[in-house]
């Protein structure tokens, strides 16, 4: 029961900021806003603030949310002045209200690390190795505690968050190359994964290696630390991405929202800092996907805006409104697909 408690609130307080940066920004532009709504499906409950055309609802499913705006899509409202209508603002405006959603997420990502260093301590970033299994692959070619890895395969990997994409998507089968500083020497050796399966007969790739653990406290350590963090986590999504695009994931790697509540139901065990984490990264893992131009997302919105202000010429309202729903369309079906897969993995 705690678990769908604290799954609510995660994806509830991650949806408000997000959609609370796109309604203030378009209120404080002047835009005719008629409905700020968490959640999708059947009203819960709404109410309207005296002198505000604004309708504030929850409605039952909470894995998203939305702010209805005049003249964001097809103009056919005769009600609303034109001087409130979206497309009637400024491009630069326009573009600040689509991309604040994003820049809530991520601010909100930022501070919730911040506070969470300045109150548990800042773990450390570094790819130095804390720990090495002595019956593993990675001791036999010579890896050791306090050894320094540089690249992997030829890509430098600056943060221990680094280490850890650039070995998951690597090809389990060959064995790794990896550059490390031992004793002010660099030195390359090749380490090959031993492969584990588990109870279901997925493989993983274990090397036997972990990072330092080593906790720094105060407030300089801790800002230092949300702004590598934020960074390295932005960075393993750019590289996700691409493994995704290039196959070298499959979409099996992808959690929808039945995995992430399995997943919030393992961090609530680490306690409070492990739910603020998770809070933190699933922020700016939302931030990250709104910023990609598919339809639907904010991504694709900035876009067309930056496009009809070089260009000079206006995007059919109409035809943009059916491409942002072919865009829904697909990702509610990629949607149903993940969260299949994600029931299946509990069995």
């Amino acid at each position: 029961m705690l678990t769908l408690i604290y799954f609510i609130l995660m994806l509830g307080i991650i949806v408000f900021v997000h959609e609370l940066g796109h309604f203030i920004w378009a209120k404080a532009s002047g835009v005719y806003c008629y409905e700020f709504s968490l959640g999708f499906g059947p009203k819960l409950f709404s109410f309207h603030r005296k002198g505000d055309e604004t309708m504030y609802c929850l409605r039952l499913f909470p894995l998203g949310g939305y702010v209805s705006m005049a003249g964001e899509e097809v103009d056919d409202d005769k009600s609303v002045p034109k001087s409130k209508k979206m497309y009637n603002k400024p491009w630069y405006k326009k573009l600040i209200i689509v991309l604040a959603g994003v820049t809530h997420n991520f601010i909100l990502g930022f501070l919730v690390l911040f506070i969470m260093a300045l109150c548990y301590g800042a773990p450390s970033t570094k790819p130095i190795l804390g720990y090495v299994d002595k019956k593993a692959p990675a001791y036999k070619v010579g890896l050791r505690e306090g050894d320094e890895i540089v690249k992997i395969n030829g890509k430098k990997t600056k943060t221990w968050d680094d280490v850890l994409i650039t070995l998951t998507i690597a090809d389990k089968k060959k064995a790794q190359q990896i550059t490390i500083i031992k004793n002010g020497e660099k030195k390359i050796v090749r380490v090959k994964p031993n492969i584990t399966k588990d109870k279901k007969g997925n493989e993983s790739a274990y090397y036997g290696i972990g990072s330092d653990g080593k906790i720094h406290h105060g407030f300089v350590n801790a800002i230092k630390y949300a702004g590598i963090k934020f960074g390295s986590i932005f960075k393993s999504m750019i590289i996700s991405i691409k493994a995704l695009v290039t196959g070298q994931v499959g979409l099996g790697s992808l959690s929808g929202p039945v995995g992430i509540y399995s997943i919030v139901g393992q961090q609530s065990k680490v306690g409070l800092s492990g739910l603020l984490y998770l809070l933190a990264y699933l922020s700016i893992n939302v931030g990250f996907i709104n910023l990609l131009p598919f339809p639907a997302f904010d991504g694709y919105r900035a876009v067309v805006i930056i496009f009809e202000t070089i260009s000079g010429k206006k995007v059919n309202p109409k035809v943009d409104a059916i491409v942002n729903n072919i865009g829904l369309f697909l990702l509610f079906g990629l949607m149903i697909l993940i969260t299949i897969k994600d029931i299946l993995k509990l069995f």
